[in-house]
């Protein structure tokens, strides 16, 4: 049975943070989260990872990864870029960003022939997501049933700003029923002194129950997906064109194929902490998390 593959999405303009932190080091000897989820992977069992990149940025990660990889798992690149003709759509749409992640998804089509999984660059995972994930790829998935991990929502916050997250409804089976898109949770202290996890819309305050499972855009798919996102994103496009800050993204897809019954999304649960960098302040919480990782024998202190 063929390895699945590792979809990558490095292509971000990291404008929060305010440099790539995509190649930043954070490990003892300057490894960066890449690296690790890497590392993991091929511990896991994938045969493949796939770089989505900008195309001006192909030669810096090529230098940083291809030697480290060579041997050890198969590497390849795709550009997220802004020629809409490969997908019959005969417009030239000024941006300053690309579409956004379920664009990025869709731009690997011809290099992913086999079940994978999409993580984003920025993200510590930890390994038991990325051998969940190999397991189900491996034995489970099929064109109508597929996964994304769940996460802990209160292992995934920063203390250093709001975070968006992908909220999850989930059924008793521990099925997917809705993904939904809140763009401001925080950590609030009460009147009462107790510390909780809230969203806001237009200006009101939720509560969010910490043992909700979140997406960390850590998606189990099969190559059907492709032509699903193209789809979806051609009416996007038609919709947006006059709108430059418009993204289309991975949960759009995924939404789609659970509301019309094709697919099936199963959400696999995992205790692992997240921790990413969302904030520049993020970077001293992740070297520290990575050193006691480390510390503990979890990860080698050089990986490759």
């Amino acid at each position: 049975m063929k390895k699945p593959t590792l979809l990558i999405l490095a292509a971000g303009m990291a404008s929060r943070y305010g440099s790539m932190k995509q190649i930043d080091g954070f490990g003892p000897h300057n490894e960066t989260i890449i690296d690790y989820s890497i590392f993991d992977a091929i511990k896991a069992g994938f045969g493949k990872v796939v770089f989505i990149v900008k195309k001006e940025f192909s030669e810096k990660f090529k230098q940083i990864f291809d030697e480290k990889l060579n041997g050890l798992i198969d590497t390849d690149y795709v550009y997220q870029g802004f020629d809409l003709r490969k997908y019959g759509i005969e417009k030239e749409i000024v941006r300053e960003k690309p579409w956004g992640t379920g664009h990025a998804v869709l731009e690997a089509r011809d290099q992913i022939h086999e079940p994978f999984c999409v993580i984003n660059a920025d993200d510590f995972y930890g390994y038991e997501a990325f051998h969940k994930m190999a397991e189900f790829l491996t034995k489970e998935v099929r064109d109508d049933y597929m996964a994304l991990m769940g996460y802990r929502l209160d292992r995934t916050l920063s203390e250093n700003g709001t975070v968006s997250r992908g909220v999850c409804e989930v059924d008793a089976e521990n099925h997917m029923t809705a993904v939904n898109e809140r763009t401001k949770i925080y950590w609030k202290t009460s009147e009462e002194g107790k510390r909780e996890i809230v969203y806001e819309e237009n200006g009101v305050e939720t509560e969010l129950s910490p043992d909700r499972r979140v997406s960390m855009n850590f998606w189990g798919f099969t190559p059907k997906v492709f032509a699903v996102a193209e789809k979806l994103f051609k009416e996007f496009v038609a919709l947006n064109e006059h709108n430059p800050k418009a993204e289309f993204y991975i949960p759009k897809v995924a939404d789609y194929l659970a509301q019309s019954g094709e697919t099936t999304f199963r959400v696999i649960p995992t205790s692992e902490k997240w921790f990413g960098v969302t904030y520049k302040e993020d970077k001293a919480v992740v070297q520290k998390n990575i050193s006691e990782l480390v510390a503990k024998g979890v990860y080698p202190e050089k990986l490759f």
